[in-house]
């Protein structure tokens, strides 16, 4: 700063203003430190905001505020000391966007980087506001992203993951945990050779957090593999499948109508092997159909027994139902809040698993999978 600044009056960010305080010492002796500072944080409100695009309508102030301060953290991107990097959140509810106040001109710079992460299930955009001014901003401070950023603890991985950028990069949400790269690799490739794809996993524990990114080699079916696989059930879950850059999928045009039903049909075919890698069976095994308080009365269990034999013997020649239930002491068996179906032919369990897995109970929905024999014949449930 010069000299002749006031003493005690430090700018907010250093260097921020060189000419602001050319005045001799005594002519404003008395001026309070806060106007300074307060004129320091209008001028620089242009470079210090973040625009956040795309937010799912369950997000808030609070909830944006503390998701972005948690990953700026994360990510070594707060410069400005202890304490979160957020200030102040506006959100518009009706276009789904937010405005973000950094504390530093640095610190939006490197909120930069966090450019399609994933918020509340959903990838967002993050950008420059439209009062930006990117002159002035380059006499406050960065006004490009620290290129030392840790940005794969929040599971981005900008440049390294096989050509994962630009307008035709696809985000694939809602898989379920269980299933593999390979799984997921294979069900994105019945519409073509893929050219980048990234399974985004815990850091920690190196599991896969539900979602991924991927990029066709022929751009051209981009369109089509996003129409053909959002909204597909697997298992328990929905996929979410749409261009990472937009908010929702662009109509398809007619002509596309044809190719995309036989995409679909691909897809759904792989769809229904995928959840299921072991081979019919006479006994299916359903999840997500009871709880275990719901087993504890013993009337209330008679009547869920009575409902599946009902229930799922519309399927076949139903032998056995097996509901595994809390004991007397409390204690929980193997297999507790799974329902055994086991049927006099494999063809009648088959029509049992497709009939079943995704259909809704007491608003749930039923994931339903074969279960090998041997193991139901000896009363072992704990698989």
């Amino acid at each position: 700063m010069n000299t002749g600044q006031l003493p005690g009056t430090t700018p907010t960010i250093p260097g921020m203003f060189p000419n602001m305080l050319p005045l001799a010492a005594g002519q404003f002796g008395a001026l309070p430190v806060m106007p300074v500072q307060a004129m320091t944080q209008q001028a620089t409100r242009h470079a210090r905001r973040v625009y956040v695009g795309g937010l799912p309508p369950t997000a808030n102030e609070q909830s944006v505020a503390t998701f972005f301060s948690h990953v700026m953290s994360a990510i070594g991107g707060n410069t400005a000391g202890p304490g979160d990097a957020v200030v102040n959140v506006y959100i518009n509810h009706e276009k789904k966007f937010a405005f973000v106040e950094m504390r530093s001109v640095e610190e939006a710079s490197n909120a930069m980087a966090l450019d399609g992460i994933i918020f509340e299930g959903a990838p967002v955009k993050v950008r420059r506001p439209s009062d930006y001014n990117p002159s002035l901003a380059a006499t406050l401070g960065p006004s490009q992203p620290n290129p030392n950023l840790n940005l794969a603890a929040v599971g981005l991985t900008p440049g390294s993951a096989g050509g994962l950028e630009g307008p035709d990069r696809i985000f694939v949400g809602g898989l379920p945990y269980y299933f593999t790269e390979s799984q997921i690799r294979e069900l994105l490739e019945s519409f073509g050779p893929l050219r980048g794809f990234d399974l985004v996993k815990d850091r920690e524990t190196g599991n896969s957090k539900g979602y991924a990114f991927c990029v066709y080699q022929d751009l051209s079916v981009t369109d089509i593999a996003c129409a053909a696989l959002n909204g597909i059930k697997m298992g328990d879950k929905t996929l979410t499948v749409r261009r990472a850059n937009q908010g929702a999928s662009q109509p398809k045009p007619e002509q596309e109508s044809v190719l995309l039903h036989a995409q679909q049909q691909i897809a759904l075919q792989r769809l229904m092997l995928a959840p299921n890698m072991t081979p019919a069976t006479k006994v299916v095994c359903l999840t997500q159909v009871v709880t275990a308080e719901e087993l504890k009365d013993d009337d209330d269990y008679e009547d869920i027994v009575e409902d599946m034999r009902t229930e799922c013997g519309k399927f076949g020649t139903l032998v056995n139902v097996i509901i595994p239930r809390p004991l007397p002491s409390g204690e929980m068996p193997p297999g507790v809040g799974k329902v055994f179906l086991e049927y006099a032919d494999t063809e009648s369990a088959t029509k049992a698993r497709q009939g079943l897995n995704g259909r809704k109970f007491g608003g749930n929905e039923v994931v339903a999978v074969f279960y090998p024999e041997n193991k139901f014949s000896e009363g072992d449930y704990s698989g």
